[in-house]
């Protein structure tokens, strides 16, 4: 599949969606869905201290002009109760008893850093209930400089605050004029909702998310040979929050996986990519 997503006057778009609320075990989920009605839904997983107003909407308009899209605040982030999870293993459990609550049957799951991680236990966990899988920014359990993700990232946070500047600028983005330019843009789409935006994550839940990943890096690998749905892997090769190493180990170790890396980019590459990557992402899932 060839082209790109246009958006247009009558299309329904991502910065509209309302927030949407589901209660699984008195615990208040808070998600968006978006997209035609379709027998398998698309869900979206997020990064460390993302909230719904982190999905990239250039990404999501383009995979809802063809199916159901459902992006997910995690417990304990953004508008969802509860307290942030300490581990992937609990974040996998809330996604899958949310997914059951929505009543949907079999699901696709697109997950990109953190995301990633929680999407790979889920097909892990239950296979029956993943259709197929989009892996982006990620890496496996135990993968390499994972558990240093907080080391790599404290500076260039601070380095946010300093000069103003969204972190996500530095961590996601290479330094280059091509990577600074998409950086630009893709903060200034995060910025398109002007009305009920969803809320930024507490200083705790952050920090408890971060413990999180650093156990998913120390911990045991899984054996991901026993993932037999179609993955599409992808990352830019020059990602240094789980460095790129970790995808191409994603796409070896995954027996029917697709890889694909993008020139010139860092953690945030289908962000910089997303003319190319809407369109391989809805061929995979097509396919």
């Amino acid at each position: 599949m060839t082209g790109t997503f246009v958006k247009t006057a009558s299309t329904p778009c991502y910065r509209d969606a309302p927030n949407r609320f589901v209660a699984v075990d008195d615990i208040r989920f808070a998600d968006r869905e978006l997209g035609p009605r379709s027998e398998v839904q698309l869900i979206l997983l997020n990064h460390w201290g993302a909230v719904l107003d982190n999905f990239d909407p250039m990404i999501i308009d383009g995979l809802a002009a063809s199916h159901h899209v459902v992006a997910l605040d995690y417990r304990g982030i953004g508008l969802s109760g509860g307290s942030a999870p300490l581990t992937i293993d609990e974040m996998a459990r809330d996604v899958m008893a949310v997914i059951s609550k929505l009543g949907f049957a079999k699901v696709d799951l697109m997950g990109f850093s953190l995301g990633g991680f929680v999407a790979q236990d889920i097909a892990l966990k239950a296979p029956a209930l993943v259709r197929k899988l989009i892996l982006t920014g990620t890496g496996p359990a135990g993968g390499a400089g994972i558990e240093r993700v907080g080391a790599i990232s404290w500076p260039l946070i601070l380095k946010g605050m300093l000069t103003l500047r969204d972190p996500k600028a530095y961590l996601f983005f290479t330094s280059t004029a091509k990577g600074r330019r998409a950086a630009m843009d893709f903060l200034a789409r995060l910025k398109e909702r002007t009305m009920d935006r969803d809320k930024g994550p507490t200083p705790r839940a952050f920090l408890r998310q971060l413990a999180a990943i650093k156990a998913w890096g120390r911990q045991a690998p899984q054996d991901l040979g026993l993932i037999h749905i179609p993955v599409l892997v992808a990352n830019g090769d020059n990602d240094i929050m789980v460095p790129t190493s970790n995808t191409r180990d994603l796409a070896r170790r995954i027996p029917n996986a697709e890889l694909v890396i993008y020139e010139d980019a860092g953690h945030g590459g289908i962000f910089q990519y997303h003319s190319e990557f809407v369109p391989r992402a809805l061929a995979f899932l097509a396919a």
